[in-house]
C-alpha cells in the first residue's frame, strides 16, 4: 500500500498516506487533581502530565519539528505539541482538551493527506512517536508494541529474531495505522491484511477512558477499529500475530517506454489472475515522467518476489522479454528490501515537508486496457498543460488478495475485500495557491475513468487510508446497510460528539462531510444524529 513518486529513473517511491489515530473535542474533568484552563497551557496542560511527557509551543524548534508533515496541503493547525510518555499521559491530554475545548488529533509519523485533517484549529497535537516499545510474547507468536512504532522498526526488529509481522510497506508509516484502515503490505498473501493480524488494542477513547479491545473484551470496537479505526479512539498498544521470516526477496525495477503500454499491463493482468496473484508476488506499476528517458511519460513495474531469483524468474523474465529500456535487480535481505525499492527511512517516500500532495483512489477488479490508456492521456494532459504537477504520478498496487479473501468481510470494518487492484493518483505540486484546484480536478476525473472501465455495476470503493476525502460514508467504509448502522451505533457509543471526525469521518445519514470543500462544523453538529 504505497503511492508513489519519482525524482530519477534509478528511485522508485511507493509511499502511504496513513494516518495514525485522530481526534477532536469535549468537556470532561478528570478524577483527581482539577485542570486549570485559566493558566497557560504549558501549565495547565504540563502538571497532568508524567516526568517522561513533554509539551512545545510556538516557536520552539521541537515544535517545528513536530508539525513537519509529508504533504504540506490540507495541513492541521496546532497551538501546542505534546509528546506523551505513557499511556496515561494521553488520557491526561485528552481530558485537558475536553475541559478546555480545544481539538485534539493523534499524530505518529505525520502522512495523512485526507482534506478532513485541515478542519484542525488550534489544537492540540498528541504526538506520540515515543510510544515505541515491542515486547515479545513467551510463545514467539506475538508483540505487543507501542502505538507510535513505525514499520521500520517493527521489521528490524523482528528480522533479528527471524520473525515478520504484517505492516504497510513504507519504512516510515506506522505499524498500526495502516492496519486502522486495513493494511495492505507485502506479506499479504501469506497473511493477510495488518488488520487481520491484530490480536488487542489499547485505546483512549473520546472521554478519556482507557479500553482494551480484543475478541473476548469490546468485541464490536475491536470490529470496528479493524478498517475504520480512525474514529473511534487513540491507540497506544497493540498486540499482533508475528510469524517466521522468509529472509531474502528478489527485487527488480525495469523501465518501458509509452509504445510498451499494452503488453505491459496484458503481462500484469496474467499475473494478477482475476485477484489469484501468487502470494509470493508484488507489483508496484507507476506512469510518471523521467525526461532521462522519455519525452513522453514511462512506466515502471517494480516487481518483488518473496524468494530466491530463481523462484522468481518465472515472473520476471516475461518483463526481460519486453525489452525493457532500463532493468535492474537484486537480492536482499527482507530488512532492507524498503531501502532497496526506493520506500526506506530516507527516501522521498518518508521525507517530510516539500510539496503539497493529495491521493485519489479506487480498487479495480483488473487492468482495462482502455482505461490505461485514457489514464496515460490523462496522465500526460496534467502534466504538460500544468508543469508544477511534474512530480505526479499514477500508480497500480497489485499485491495478492489470497489470504486477504480467507476472511470474511463481515469479520472486520475493511469493506472491500473484493477488490483485485488499487488504482491510484498522486498529485504534487508547489504552488498552492495557483493549483489547489487543478488537483481534484484531475483527481476526479481519474477515478471516474476507472471507474467507467471496470465493468457494468461497479461502484467506486475508495480506500480509507488513500481516501482524498470527498467520498461518501458508503464508498469509503462500504455500501452494506448493516455494516453502516453498526458502525454509526458504535459511534454513537464510543464518540457521540464526533471528537474522531478529523480523518475520513463515519457521518450519519444526509450529513456532510467536514472540509474545505464540506460542510462547516457548526452545520456538522447540527446535523450527527
Amino acid at each position: 500500500m504505497c503511492t508513489v513518486n519519482v525524482l530519477s529513473f534509478l528511485t522508485l517511491v511507493l509511499s502511504f498516506f496513513i494516518p495514525h489515530a485522530i481526534a477532536s473535542v469535549t468537556k470532561r474533568t478528570p478524577a483527581g487533581s482539577a485542570i486549570s484552563c485559566t493558566t497557560p497551557i504549558e501549565q495547565g496542560l504540563g502538571q497532568q502530565l508524567s516526568s517522561g511527557a513533554t509539551i512545545a509551543l510556538p516557536g520552539s524548534q521541537a515544535f517545528t519539528n513536530a508539525n513537519i508533515r509529508w504533504s504540506t496541503a490540507e495541513h492541521p493547525d496546532f497551538a501546542v505539541v505534546v509528546t506523551p510518555a505513557t499511556t496515561q499521559d494521553v488520557v491526561a491530554a485528552v481530558n485537558y482538551a475536553n475541559a478546555c475545548n480545544y481539538p485534539f488529533l493523534a499524530v505518529n509519523r505525520g502522512h495523512g493527506t485526507a482534506i478532513t485533517l485541515n478542519n484542525v484549529h488550534h489544537g492540540i497535537n498528541i504526538n506520540i512517536r515515543n510510544l515505541t516499545s515491542v515486547t515479545f510474547a513467551p510463545d514467539g507468536n506475538s508483540i505487543t508494541a507501542g502505538g507510535g512504532v513505525f514499520a521500520d522498526q517493527v521489521i528490524r526488529n523482528l528480522a533479528a529474531r527471524g520473525k515478520v509481522a504484517a505492516t504497510g510497506a513504507c519504512a516510515c508509516v506506522g505499524g498500526l495505522g495502516t492496519g486502522l484502515g486495513g493494511g495492505f503490505g507485502r506479506v499479504q498473501g501469506f497473511y493477510g491484511l495488518v488488520a487481520d493480524n491484530l490480536l488487542e488494542m489499547t485505546v483512549v477513547t473520546a472521554d478519556g477512558s482507557i479500553v482494551t479491545a480484543n475478541n473476548q473484551q469490546n468485541s464490536d470496537l475491536f470490529w470496528a477499529l479493524r478498517g475504520a479505526g480512525h474514529n473511534f479512539g487513540i491507540v497506544t498498544s497493540f498486540s499482533t500475530k508475528i510469524y517466521p521470516l522468509i529472509p531474502n526477496w528478489y527485487a527488480a525495477l525495469y523501465i518501458f517506454t509509452r509504445d510498451q503500454l499494452d503488453p505491459v499491463f496484458q503481462l500484469l493482468n496474467r499475473y494478477n489472475a482475476n485477484g489469484t496473484q501468487a502470494k509470493e508476488l508484488l507489483t508496484y506499476t507507476l506512469i510518471t515522467l523521467n525526461p532521462a528517458i522519455s519525452r513522453d511519460p514511462v512506466i515502471i513495474v517494480s516487481l518483488q518476489y518473496a524468494g530466491p531469483e530463481a523462484d522468481a524468474r518465472k515472473y520476471a523474465q516475461p518483463f526481460v522479454d519486453l525489452h525493457p529500456v532500463f532493468v535492474n535487480s537484486q537480492t536482499v535481505p527482507y530488512s532492507e528490501l524498503a531501502d532497496a525499492v526506493g520506500t526506506g527511512l530516507n527516501s522521498p517516500a518518508c521525507i517530510e515537508g516539500g510539496s503539497s500532495k493529495a491521493t485519489f483512489s479506487l480498487g479495480a477488479l483488473s487492468f482495462n486496457l482502455t482505461t490505461i490508456h485514457q489514464i496515460y492521456d490523462m496522465y500526460s494532459e496534467l502534466v504538460t498543460r500544468y508543469p508544477d504537477f511534474n512530480e505526479s504520478v499514477v500508480q497500480f498496487e497489485s499485491e495478492s488478495m489470497l489470504q486477504v479473501r480467507q476472511i470474511r468481510d463481515e469479520d472486520t470494518a475493511y469493506a472491500h475485500r473484493g477488490d483485485n487492484i488499487l488504482f491510484s493518483l498522486l498529485t504534487q505540486y508547489t504552488s498552492p495557491t495557483a493549483n489547489d484546484a487543478i488537483g481534484p480536478q484531475y483527481g476526479r476525473r481519474f477515478r471516474s475513468i476507472v471507474l467507467a472501465g471496470d465493468g457494468p455495476g461497479r461502484r467506486l470503493n475508495a480506500y480509507v487510508n488513500y481516501a482524498y476525502g470527498d467520498e461518501t460514508v458508503e464508498q469509503i467504509y462500504g455500501y452494506e446497510d448493516s455494516r453502516l448502522q453498526r458502525l454509526r451505533a458504535l459511534k454513537r457509543q464510543y464518540d457521540p460528539q464526533g471528537k474522531f471526525d478529523f480523518f475520513n469521518p463515519i457521518i450519519p445519514i444526509n450529513g456532510r462531510r467536514r472540509g474545505r470543500e464540506g460542510g462547516r462544523w457548526d452545520t456538522w453538529q447540527s446535523e450527527r444524529e
